[in-house]
């Protein structure tokens, strides 16, 4: 719930950037509502307001969307959602933070807790701050911006930095794949359109994980 509530908060960002784009309240609420992930959201929202077509704009928070298809491979197994019904709800909360919050619980039973509390606290965070920040938007200032800026990394650090500890396991691996992953990511922001860069890193920490062959004793 914390970590729902602080990312939450996020979402009075993105109802600001569409309103600087152009974008009605409600059209602010309903991508909110009905796409839910971020990272898209803001990407679409940038391109419209950099003048951008709407092509531009939805191929963009589509290719930044991918990611979430590989979450949902992740999680499947572990939550097991049983009916249409519930797998479709599930998806529509597949995201980052959801992610991390399961596969860092303990067991099953903690890992479906966590995705559901932190999915649900979070949809209702972000969506009630999309409209506060499209409404309050001329009132947002530059240091509640930055303020903002910083939740969303703060918040996946807090969630990173236990499995890069030596007492995690196989914390060597989670290393070189929090590393490569970053070096990826910083190395092609500044050369590729915004999502190539996620994309790219997600097969670099692939590359990064594999598990090492076992060494061969006589």
């Amino acid at each position: 719930m914390g970590l729902g509530l602080a990312v939450g908060l996020y979402g009075a960002a993105f109802g600001a950037a569409a309103d600087a784009a152009g974008l009605a309240v409600w059209q602010a609420v309903v991508l909110s509502a009905l796409m839910f992930t971020g990272a898209s959201q803001f990407a679409l929202v940038g391109v419209l307001g950099a003048g951008g077509g709407g092509p531009a704009a939805i191929g963009s928070a589509l290719l930044l969307g991918t990611r979430n298809t590989l979450y949902g491979v992740r999680l499947l197994p572990l939550l097991e959602p049983r009916g249409w019904w519930r797998r479709l709800g599930a998806a529509h909360w597949v995201i980052d933070e959801t992610t991390a919050l399961a596969v860092a619980a303990p067991d099953r039973r903690q890992a479906r807790l966590a995705f559901v509390v932190g999915g649900a606290t979070l949809y209702l965070t972000w969506n009630a701050t999309t409209v506060a920040g499209a409404l309050g938007a001329a009132a947002l200032g530059e240091t509640a911006r930055a303020a903002l800026d910083a939740v969303v990394p703060a918040a996946f650090l807090a969630l990173l930095w236990p499995r890069l500890q030596r007492g995690y396991p196989e914390a060597a691996v989670q290393r070189r794949v929090a590393l490569a992953g970053a070096a990826v990511a910083l190395l092609l922001t500044p050369v590729v359109p915004p999502g190539v860069q996620v994309v790219a890193a997600a097969v670099a920490v692939a590359l990064a994980g594999r598990p090492r062959p076992a060494a061969v004793t006589s």
